[in-house]
């Protein structure tokens, strides 16, 4: 039976602007249970990345709280917060946070040499394991500048998994792929959720948004609709 993991209970967020302030997050309060697939979706400047980095501990709430795993990040410190962010999630980075001196095989390994929960005996089949998953097992050894941004793109998916961590969020996670190649790489989404992982997508396509299991919109920093995809 599936539990609760994610809960965000009245986040507000809040920037200073010249003498005035700024409210990109109004009272977001939702849940998410173990194993969903939930997409978030709104127009650009509607508060989806301000989000994306609550959940992900990179920033915190002006007020209110987010509890993960019955954990609440307010009370982790910045240490704390960057062993969490490499055992227990991955993020797939829209504009992919590759390490450009690295081979794409060593920049998936990279979050297990940092986490060092896998053996270091099966890190190598790993590594070749997640690149075939995405399509790129023959570009082991290729550095990131000799392929294309999709291509990268991929190489980030593959990394998000390295740990295999139980919940993974993914900002524009397919936005730089041509469609066959997208709709490959939400397939392997889907699997992942199939297998009990819990993914977050933050996206502007409500047409991938639709193919998920539920749908948050977000405008103007506020929850607009919460809903339940029947596929």
């Amino acid at each position: 039976m599936n539990s609760l993991l994610i809960d965000l209970r009245d986040v507000n967020k809040s920037f200073p602007v010249g003498d005035s302030t700024v409210q990109v997050l109004k009272n977001i309060s939702f849940q998410v249970q173990t194993g969903e697939f939930v997409a978030i979706v709104g127009q650009s400047g509607s508060g989806k990345s301000t989000l994306l980095n609550m959940l992900t501990g990179v920033d915190r709430p002006t007020s209110g709280e987010v509890v993960i795993a019955g954990q609440p990040l307010g009370t982790q410190s910045e240490d704390e917060l960057a062993l969490w962010r490499r055992s227990e999630i991955g993020i797939i980075f829209q504009f992919f946070n590759l390490v450009p001196g690295l081979t794409l095989g060593q920049n998936v390994r990279l979050p297990m040499d940092l986490a060092a929960m896998i053996p270091a005996s099966e890190r190598p089949t790993r590594v070749q394991r997640l690149l075939e998953d995405v399509g790129l097992a023959d570009r082991l050894n290729w550095m990131p500048s000799r392929i294309s941004g999709g291509d990268q793109q991929r190489a980030a998916i593959a990394r998000a998994n390295a740990n295999d961590p139980p919940i993974i969020f993914g900002d524009e996670a397919t936005g730089r792929q041509d469609s066959r190649s997208a709709l490959a790489c939400f397939d392997l989404f889907k699997q992942w959720v199939a297998n009990g992982k819990t993914f977050l997508l933050v996206t502007h396509s409500r047409e991938l948004a639709m193919q998920t299991q539920r749908v948050i919109e977000l405008a103007d920093g506020s929850i607009v609709s919460d809903t339940r995809i029947a596929n």
